[in-house]
């Protein structure tokens, strides 16, 4: 009883600690950007919001944070499949480079997305602009969000193993209904997890894009970009809504990561596994 009574002031102070932290860090800063948004009333934002600058950064944020995503979701379950399934020579390497935008600055892989691709680079495609256009862009979006799918599914695919692939190859199942009918079911929420950690990071990329981009009014302008030149714009009103916009979907983003780390593994899902191996071992 002692022992409870004199930890528990240490918890409520630990408690007490944390949560200061989080609001200067979290809830202070977007409340500054909620009244800065508001400052001309909810017609001033609206009008920042509506205007076609801001409606074409959306478009090419969107725009690039889905295709990265997609792009991601599919080398993603690959690098995985071949790091954990497989050994060959120059495996450590290859998964020390899928960490390297981790480690890497966003404008350093602009920076070398230009020396690669600019007009005096060293890889010239004719009749197609890479570097300061949207490809450059969504190229550089794809680097910086390349890790998270991969990091996610590796573990998953550890602690599975080989033996139900096996057993299934054993039934005559060919390895795209094996992948799909046995491994995905497996993998599907540690995908999902990846999946959204992709696109919020493609979601809230300036580095790189802002680099290889040019940052170019109205074509190669990024919502992140945009928040950038409307500050230096004095824009604050448009500076601020984009920034609201970008929050919310940061939230729901988070709201939905949140689910993705709660769901078990219940009994449907194995229940699931032992129908689809009868269905493999019924379609021969």
């Amino acid at each position: 009883m002692r022992e409870v009574k004199l930890r528990s002031p240490l918890q409520f102070m630990l408690v007490g600690i944390v949560l200061l932290y989080a609001g200067g860090l979290i809830i202070a800063p977007i409340a500054a950007i909620v009244q800065g948004a508001f400052g001309k009333g909810l017609d001033g934002l609206f009008a920042a919001l509506t205007e076609p600058d801001v409606i074409h950064a959306f478009q090419v944020t969107l725009f690039l944070s889905i295709i990265a995503a997609l792009v991601n979701l599919v080398a993603g379950v690959v690098l995985a499949w071949v790091l954990v399934r497989h050994q060959f020579p120059g495996k450590r390497l290859l998964s020390a480079l899928v960490d390297a935008p981790f480690i890497i600055s966003p404008v350093i892989i602009g920076y070398v997305l230009i020396v690669l691709f600019g007009r005096q680079g060293w890889i010239n495609i004719p009749g197609i602009q890479i570097a300061f256009a949207l490809p450059g862009m969504l190229i550089a979006t794809i680097i910086v969000s390349m890790p998270f799918v991969t990091r996610e599914v590796m573990p998953v695919l550890a602690n599975l193993g080989p033996e139900q692939e096996e057993g299934a190859y054993t039934l005559g199942a060919n390895r795209w209904l094996t992948f799909w009918r046995i491994v995905l079911p497996e993998i599907r929420w540690s995908l999902l997890y990846g999946l959204a950690l992709t696109f919020a990071r493609a979601l809230g990329e300036f580095g790189a894009v802002v680099v290889v981009g040019g940052a170019i009014q109205g074509y190669s302008e990024s919502a992140t970009v945009y928040v950038f030149r409307a500050l230096n714009d004095r824009n604050k009103i448009g500076a601020y809504g984009v920034s609201i916009v970008l929050a919310l979907l940061s939230v729901v983003l988070l709201m939905g990561m949140e689910q993705f780390k709660r769901r078990p593994k219940t009994l449907d899902v194995i229940q699931e596994e032992v129908q689809d191996v009868d269905f493999i071992g019924t379609s021969n």
